[in-house]
């Protein structure tokens, strides 16, 4: 099988070049997609305006004349005969081109006409004509040492190599169907496209290819894990559980008793659950996960429950304490700063099985945690835990099932693709009696308007979040800092309210005390980075005040302004910016996760929705999940049509899809 080295003009420099960016096989190079093209359109020079960009071809007429300056500085002036007449061109600091411009060369000239004296000042020269009025040069992404011109040159030659052994990933009904022209013209015409219609045809060819790839991958997965008997056998006693749902002290949502349904099916099911729950802040998705965690108890197994940070796992544990009373369940705390004698007995009863739930940290995943029988693994604000992290816990079960929970409403795009291969519970409805937050985009100009509102409300007794993006002064920023924010509140309130600060660098433990210290109304403005966009509820906190609110995505914005309203009293979120307002009024009018979500997604594409970057499989080549939507939707619909038929069961292509993602897998 051919080499990258194998290729024609690589040698062992350009090949240590090609590596750096992440080129290693002759596939990874012909699929190295150009990020943008050159449009080169013929100028006439009797039409170009004096000082305006010019582009034009031509031979040389005179023997080019380079003169030096001091500093490596140096100038090349000739002249150039066109279609249009003969016009001087002057490049500076191309001595190199000297030798390869001698007379009668046919060239094209890129710069600034100055009509008066009719030059060209050219910013490049391209040695060859304009094959027609206009050509498309293909831009690729490169590094230090590999320029354009190598690139192309390498992908040509790899082309003219090995471009007829390019496989097409397309069933060949699709490629039919859609009058889809075969891989190894599409990757020529990608790479060297004559015309814009050729061009707009292979792309949508080319990321159709890769994204049905895509998504047979997902479908594959998803249909995988129904067909494997690897769950655990379960009775659920149903009248049992019926008698605790009507024991809860306020009503469920439907949206939340459908969610209940499709886990409880989930659990009863031959094969693992693996499925995401997701609402928006406030909708009670914990409600819908200790259900499932009572449920899963009346069949004989054990729960765990793994939250991001302790003092979101403490709130948990005491949630559940409560929702459990008046049960025999014995419930468990188990984070880094549980005392050294009650881990002990923890690890004990779990091993055990005296000890039925557990709630933690990252702490439930190390060495030293032994379960009896772990049947459910329920893992919140899932995004914020690496995979290997979730599978390790997963793996302290035999086949456990897992539910993930997520407070961050994706779009559907989104859920497509990264979560594509689990089924989804969305709760979209929110509990009676939850107010709407009212939202206010105000200007730093407008800062004493935002001191009375926050008065007001510490006047009346209740708390206040001021948020900042940055912890300390950066030379190259402007953006208000945690520090600076203090001393201006200790300035405005003088000592009439406890002020402190909690952002990311401090200890968790240092942290967790003030966070607390907050909970008790002992500190009444709470001055943060986003670290409380997922932390503790404190009903008396009614004001969320976010400074340079222009840097942050719309989802994490409604996410902040979510820990806020989470008590009977109406509650604000303020906004501070000077600049994207427009974007911001998005939040003055709307308060449901889901169209914000989706507002997100448009604005800022998929790669950072949750304000952590997303890895693996979401790094395409050439498709775009924001852009190229209705191509997925494609995708998937004939990905799984392709998938689900028997008598393609044999086919070469599905073969060697399956056997690409048996091989990644292990």
């Amino acid at each position: 099988m051919a080499e990258l080295k194998d290729v024609k003009g690589i040698g062992p420099k350009s090949l240590s070049l090609l590596n750096k960016i992440g080129i290693y096989t002759i596939d990874d190079l012909l699929t190295h997609y150009p990020f943008r093209y050159d449009f080169l359109e013929r100028n006439d020079l009797q039409k170009v305006e004096d000082g305006e960009k010019i582009i034009i071809d031509g031979k040389v007429e005179s023997v080019p004349i380079l003169m030096r300056f001091k500093a490596g500085l140096n100038k090349m002036n000739f002249r150039l005969v066109t279609q249009s007449g003969v016009v001087g061109v002057s490049i500076f600091n191309r001595a190199f081109l000297k030798s390869q411009l001698s007379v009668g060369t046919g060239i094209t000239v890129i710069g600034k006409l100055d009509k008066n004296k009719n030059v060209i000042t050219a910013s490049d020269i391209k040695m060859d004509l304009l094959s027609n009025s206009m050509k498309i040069e293909p831009v690729y992404h490169c590094t230090s040492g590999l320029t354009n011109k190598n690139m192309s040159t390498y992908i040509n030659m790899a082309l003219l190599m090995y471009g007829k052994d390019a496989i097409d990933n397309i069933p060949e009904e699709y490629i039919n169907k859609y009058n889809f022209l075969n891989k190894k013209t599409s990757l020529n015409i990608i790479h060297n496209p004559s015309t814009m219609d050729k061009l707009k045809d292979v792309t949508i060819r080319l990321k159709y290819e890769e994204l049905f790839e895509f998504m047979f991958k997902i479908n594959y997965l998803k249909q995988l894990n129904k067909k494997k008997n690897n769950g655990l056998e379960r009775v659920i006693d149903r009248d049992k559980l019926r008698q605790f749902i009507d024991k809860i002290p306020f009503t469920l949502t439907g949206d939340q008793v459908k969610a209940i349904e499709e886990i409880l099916h989930d659990l009863e099911a031959p094969h693992r659950m693996n499925r995401l729950l997701q609402g928006d802040v406030g909708s009670g998705k914990t409600v819908v996960a200790f259900t499932g965690m009572y449920a899963n108890y009346l069949s004989g197994y054990q729960s765990a429950l793994m939250a991001p940070t302790e003092i979101l796992a403490m709130q948990h544990y005491n949630n559940l304490v409560e929702f459990l009373k008046g049960t025999k369940i014995k419930i468990a705390l188990l984070t880094g700063s549980t005392p050294k004698k009650e881990k002990n007995d923890i690890y004990k009863g779990l091993k055990e099985g005296t000890v039925h739930m557990i709630i933690g940290t990252h702490a439930l995943i190390q060495d030293e945690v032994e379960y009896q029988n772990l049947g459910l693994v329920i893992t919140d604000e899932q995004h914020r835990f690496g995979v290997h992290q979730r599978a390790n816990l997963q793996n302290k079960g035999i086949t456990p099932d897992v539910l993930y929970m997520s407070a961050t409403p994706i779009p559907r795009t989104y859920a497509l693709t990264i979560f594509g291969d689990m089924d989804v519970s969305t709760i979209k409805e929110r509990p009676k009696g939850r107010q709407k937050i009212d939202t206010f985009v105000k200007k730093t100009t407008e800062i004493k308007d935002v001191l009375a509102m926050m008065y007001d409300e510490l006047k009346a007794g209740h708390q206040i979040y001021v948020i900042a993006p940055l912890i300390e002064e950066s030379e190259n920023s402007d953006l208000t800092t945690v520090n600076e924010l203090k001393d201006q509140m200790k300035l405005a309130f003088k000592d009439l309210y406890k002020i402190d600060i909690v952002h990311g660098k401090m200890a968790s433990g240092a942290k967790d005390i003030i966070m607390e210290q907050f909970k008790k109304n002992e500190v009444q403005i709470l001055i943060s980075t986003t670290v409380v966009e997922v932390g503790v509820d404190v009903p008396n906190a009614t004001t969320m005040v976010i400074f340079d609110a222009d840097r942050f995505g719309l989802s994490t914005l409604h996410q902040l302004r979510g820990r806020v309203g989470r008590g009977s009293s109406k509650s604000k979120c303020i906004l501070i910016s000077d600049s994207d307002t427009e974007r911001l009024k998005i939040m003055e009018k709307e308060d449901d996760g889901f169209v914000i979500s989706e507002e997100d997604f448009k604005l800022r594409g998929h790669g950072d929705l949750f304000g952590t970057k997303q890895s693996g499989d979401m790094s395409f080549k050439i498709a775009s999940i924001k852009n190229d939507y209705k191509i997925l939707l494609q995708a998937r619909k004939d990905s799984k049509e392709y998938l689900l038929d028997k008598s393609t069961d044999h086919d070469p292509l599905k073969e060697r899809l399956i056997h690409s993602i048996s091989m990644k897998e292990s």
